[in-house]
């Protein structure tokens, strides 16, 4: 009995290296090649692993840039997650303000494989739906967000939640692409200090 569990998790370790290897090897190859030039032979050869195998783990390359997007984009939830409880506006703008700039320092740190994504947006639609539902997700915390200040008495009650949620995050949306693209006209800086401050005072209350 020991043995056949000792064995399971040996198969479950050589499959979860086998994984970690075409994901790596695929980033390399959309990285260089693009999405659409890149090919789900050259991630096999380059991961150096059988076709069974690859298929086994993922159906094709949209596949496995979707999990690519989900590695990277968790990065930046993990921002975007960050403890929420102002007391004060001066403390809300002060919280919000270091969140944008490690948001838009974090779409610096990880451009190349953001490329990728955007490339592949207008090429794949699960990769257009799965894109769809990181941004939903980052929508439904700041809504949350706002609730709870709006709950506060910080930020005013005459507007939906959501529908300001969606503005401030296509906002920094926007910005992330044109960091992408190396498109700024400013440096992240300023542009973080220009929205918070449109945010804050278009939103909150002054005390």
């Amino acid at each position: 009995m020991n043995s056949k569990n000792q064995e399971l998790t040996s198969r479950q370790q050589r499959s979860v290296k086998t994984r970690k290897n075409l994901l790596k090897a695929a980033e390399l190859i959309f990285i260089d090649q693009g999405f659409q030039k890149t090919t789900v032979t050259q991630i096999i050869r380059k991961a150096d692993t059988g076709y069974g195998t690859a298929y086994v783990h993922f159906k094709n390359k949209d596949d496995i840039l979707i999990e690519l997007m989900e590695d990277v984009m968790q990065k930046f939830h993990d921002i975007a997650e960050l403890p929420f409880k102002p007391e004060t506006v001066e403390e809300a703008e002060q919280l919000i303000q270091k969140q944008t700039g490690m948001f838009l320092e974090m779409a610096q740190k990880e451009d190349q494989i953001l490329k990728v994504v955007e490339e592949a947006m207008g090429a794949s639609l699960p990769v257009q739906n799965k894109w769809k539902k990181i941004r939903e997700r980052f929508i439904k915390g700041i809504t949350n967000d706002i609730t709870f200040t709006q709950q506060k008495g910080l930020t005013r009650k005459d507007v939906d939640a959501h529908l300001v949620a969606r503005g401030w995050f296509f906002s920094n949306e926007m910005y992330l692409w044109e960091i992408v693209r190396g498109e700024l006209q400013a440096s992240v800086k300023d542009i973080v200090h220009n929205l918070t401050r449109m945010y804050i005072r278009g939103l909150y209350i002054k005390s």
